[in-house]
């Protein structure tokens, strides 16, 4: 039907007879040769003929191919190409079944090849970066104008077929009857938008008047008197649709809408709103910038004004909560001795617990945020000096305290050898001598979320500068020793010192303690010294090349320390709380350094003399390898940095050993370690639970007590035991650790973790055949997490906490994913955070449902359902229940 319409419009000849050996395989003839053909007939050849060339209209080289014949009939100035025909002209290529060159008119008609009733050969046409797959087509080479039937063509990701295409020049074209869509499928979308007309202008835009959504070929409601579709390779901008939606304490509400600006090709900004009809609203900003080879980074601003209910009721309530979020990060090739880094994460309190947008149950669950701002510089040398200076901020939720360092500058010179020799090796005591210097100055403000950005936050600000110069030096004690010691001065700077005195007219005449804070400069100056002698040692037991277990192989690192602090009186003071009126008591002398409450507190008053031991031990084994063609045993570990720590105390009158302390680590399958840790206290408890100077075997127990113990497992398995995450999952990850959350998905996560991987706008797209679908292997990964805790410090002998986490992802099909996430409190004997995900890849569509149905926070839903293509990212339905904020 398509090559009946076209004949009418294209005046053809019979197809001429030429002999097999007068038909080309390729011919490209230059236009000034035709054009001379023509010419030869219409003008007289003399010399001294003096009629005037026509102008050539052909200015290029023309090539054209036909597999059964190439016919040029120099009567109608025609040309005549068949069967798997080609013509190229300048930057126009046209293939088809059967193509003819018009040089008089300079047109082009091409169409395919009706045979067998099947029409094959399609004609594809090609200019520059844009190729158009029409029925057949009529092209001027003179104007570039073309009438094309049933084209198909492709551009920025949208694809279209119009029943009849008007190309009016390279900038515009005008079609009707036409459909568009991002499906794979051109010939039978999924879905697609029809209109009757349309105006094309390649890369810029698309223009249509009354537009409807298809789904499957049906009609639906959806639909625009007119429509503008953007088309550029360039980030563009233009208005965010919000989603609509109902809650039950705020009203209807709009959320997400805004407008996109792109400021430039490094920076651009969004802004973003939702409105409550109760008067609700929420302002938000995100910004992204990135300078190539020198840093990058993303700015996330949120204010919410939150109204719970209507006023005048009883649970009527408003507050206005805030969020700031702020990546920065450096090339570190961009400048090696300078680098500016920020990971901020600040805001209200109940930011993530009433924020009436924010479904993270990651950030929600935690209690603790942190910020940091840094710039360092590195003065490169001998000696090298490296400075900083940074903010830092840690927030918790939970209290509402805020600990801020502003501003925290450091400087330190890198370590200096003063007796090293110029050449050669460093040995014994006096060549390793070794000192460095660095020095800190703080300004720390402790405040509340009420009180931060008012001047009441500076009024119990510190600041304070320490100096510090260790020296430290390292040599062998009869080859097989190591050996160490060093010593440390510390220099403290302050700005405020608190003065205490006792004063009968406290408390209204009753007497008290007064603490007078006296503004200047002071300081202290302290110092202490620190040895330590180690060594290692091996021991091996051999059972033979012929057993299972062939060797076992046990390394010991026993080391013993010493440490000293003298104890500094010089810094204290005293007063006397006078006695009270029986005469059988006495005045009370208290001792005080007015350095206490300082930035970095006071000097110790007690001398120390304390000797520190630790062992450190591993097992290893070589055990006969199953696999009969394997040279060599199989090492493995039975059990890791078994470690033992204790201290005695020189200097004290009692209580002289401090508990033993033992960490270790057992593997058991590879990727599962069982970590443990325990105190073992060597003396025994009063019947009021107090530590006495009594051994606890003397006081009829065994030789230790157990204090505390702890017992933890992390144990993950899939299907792709050896494939490391992508960079987008390691993204996602750090964006939900930066937000508060962990990084795995153990309390859920609500991230489009399961993307369908067989279609995307930006990768190649992926092809799922039915054998693909047979041999589908199911990918699926596990996630265990265990941990119990013991506390026995005051004769409690009970289990302080008692929880397994578990997490899991399957890929049911290519299409299917689902998750889960879920975990049961021992102790508490009830299930933890709870969470269901699942995806379905709808080729161009995808669909999401978020349900957390048991959580100790909140409960909620999240479905979503949206076009893949970010050109119709606004094209979407969603729907969630906001967390209960009562609850």
């Amino acid at each position: 039907m398509n090559a009946q319409l076209f004949a009418q419009e294209i005046p053809t000849t019979e197809t001429p007879n030429i002999p097999a050996e007068e038909t080309p395989e390729s011919i490209v003839i230059p236009a000034t040769e035709i054009l001379q053909e023509v010419n030869e007939r219409e003008v007289d050849s003399t010399k001294n003929d003096t009629i005037k060339v026509p102008k050539e209209v052909l200015t290029d080289i023309v090539e054209y191919y036909g597999e059964d014949y190439v016919y040029i009939d120099n009567l109608n100035s025609k040309i005549y190409l068949y069967n798997k025909a080609y013509l190229i002209y300048g930057d126009v290529r046209i293939d088809a079944g059967e193509i003819i060159l018009d040089y008089a008119t300079n047109e082009v008609y091409a169409r395919g090849i009706d045979s067998t009733g099947a029409y094959t050969q399609r004609p594809v046409f090609t200019q520059g970066p844009n190729v158009v797959e029409p029925d057949s087509i009529k092209f001027n080479y003179d104007t570039e104008q073309a009438i094309v039937y049933n084209s198909r063509g492709e551009e920025s990701g949208f694809k279209y077929i119009a029943e009849k295409t008007k190309k009016i020049n390279d900038s515009v074209i005008f079609l009707r009857n036409v459909k568009f869509t991002t499906s794979r499928d051109i010939e039978n979308p999924d879905y697609y938008f029809y209109t009757r007309k349309a105006k094309f202008v390649p890369k810029k835009k698309i223009v249509t008047g009354l537009t409807n959504m298809y789904i499957a070929d049906v009609p639906t409601p959806i639909g625009l008197p007119f429509a503008y579709f953007p088309l550029t390779d360039d980030r563009t901008s233009g208005f965010i649709l919000p989603t609509f939606g109902e809650n039950s304490s705020r009203g209807f509400f709009f959320q997400n809408g805004g407008y996109y600006l792109a400021l430039s090709e490094y920076f651009d900004l969004t802004l973003l709103g939702d409105y409550y009809t109760n008067g609700s609203y929420a302002l938000r900003t995100e910004s992204s910038y990135a300078v190539k080879y020198k840093f990058s980074g993303n700015l996330n601003l949120r204010y919410e004004n939150i109204i719970t209910e209507e006023r005048g009721f009883p649970d009527f309530a408003q507050s206005t909560i805030y969020n700031i979020q702020w990546s920065h990060s450096q090339d570190q090739k961009s400048s090696p001795n300078s680098r500016f880094n920020a990971q901020v994460n600040f805001g209200s309190s109940e930011y993530f617990r009433q924020s009436v947008n924010i479904v993270n149950n990651s950030s929600v669950l935690n209690n603790q945020l942190s910020s940091s701002v840094s710039y360092s510089k590195t003065f490169e040398g001998e000696p090298q000096i490296n400075t900083s200076a940074a903010i830092n901020l840690q927030q918790n939720t939970q209290t509402q305290q805020i600990n801020m360092s502003l501003p925290n500058v450091t400087a330190n010179i890198s370590r200096i050898f003063p007796f090293a020799p110029k050449t050669g090796v460093k040995k014994g005591i006096i060549d390793n001598i070794n000192l460095q210097y660095d020095v800190t100055a703080q300004n720390r403000i402790n405040t509340t979320d009420s009180l931060f950005f008012t001047a009441e936050m500076f009024d119990d600000a510190l600041i304070g500068v320490q100096h510090r110069i260790p020296i430290s030096t390292n040599f062998k004690v009869l080859d097989y020793l190591s050996a160490s010691a060093s010593t440390t001065f510390t220099e403290t700077w302050t700005f405020t010192t608190f003065e205490q005195r006792y004063d009968e007219t406290a408390n209204d005449g009753d007497g008290g303690v007064v603490t007078d804070t006296v503004n200047g400069f002071d300081r202290y100056s302290t110092y202490n010294f620190s040895a330590s002698l180690g060594t290692t040692v091996y021991g091996s037991f051999n059972f033979g090349d012929d057993k299972k277990i062939q060797k076992l192989r046990h390394v010991m690192r026993p080391s013993v320390s010493y440490s000293v602090n003298p104890g500094f009186e010089q810094y204290y003071d005293e007063y006397t709380i006078p006695a009270t009126a029986d005469p059988d008591l006495n005045d009370e002398i208290v001792q005080y350094s007015r350095f206490l409450g300082t930035l970095n507190g006071a000097p110790g008053r007690v001398y120390s003399s304390n000797v520190g031991l630790a062992l450190s031990n591993t097992f290893e084994a070589k055990i006969r390898d199953s696999d009969t063609t394997a040279l060599e045993p199989k090492k493995v570990i039975l059990l890791n940095n078994l470690n033992f720590t204790t201290s005695y105390n020189l200097a004290g009158d009692s209580l002289q050993w401090s508990q033993l302390n033992v960490r270790g680590a057992i593997p058991i399958i590879p990727k599962l370690d069982i970590n443990f840790s325990g105190e073992l206290d060597p003396y025994a408890l009063d019947n009021n639970n107090q530590k006495i100077d009594v051994f606890n075997i003397d006081n009829g127990g065994s030789l230790f007590r157990l204090n505390r113990a702890n017992v933890s497992l992390n144990y993950s398995f899939s299907s792709k035991d050896f494939e490391g995450k992508s960079e987008e999952d390691e993204r996602e990850d750090n964006q939900t650790f930066r937000n508060g959350g962990r990084q795995d998905d153990l309390f859920g996560d609500t991230t489009d973790r399961f993307r369908g991987d067989d279609y995307g706008d930006d990768d190649e797209e992926k092809t799922v055949t039915n054998k693909d679908w047979y041999n589908y292997k199911i990918p699926w990964d596990l996630r265990l997490a265990y941990t119990i805790t013991y506390n026995n410090t005051a004769r409690q002998d009970e289990i302080s906490s008692q929880s397994l986490m578990f997490s899991s992802n399957l890929e049911l099909s290519p299409r299917w994913k689902v998750g889960f996430s879920s975990g049961y409190d021992f102790k508490n004997k009830g299930v933890t955070q709870t969470n269901f995900r699942f995806q379905r890849d709808l080729e161009s569509w995808k669909m999401s449902f978020n349900w957390t149905p048991i959580g100790s926070v909140n409960t909620s839903w999240y479905f979503f359902v949206g076009i893949k293509s970010s050109i119709l990212s606004d094209i979407k339905y969603d729907q969630r229940r906001e967390p209960d904020q009562g609850l």
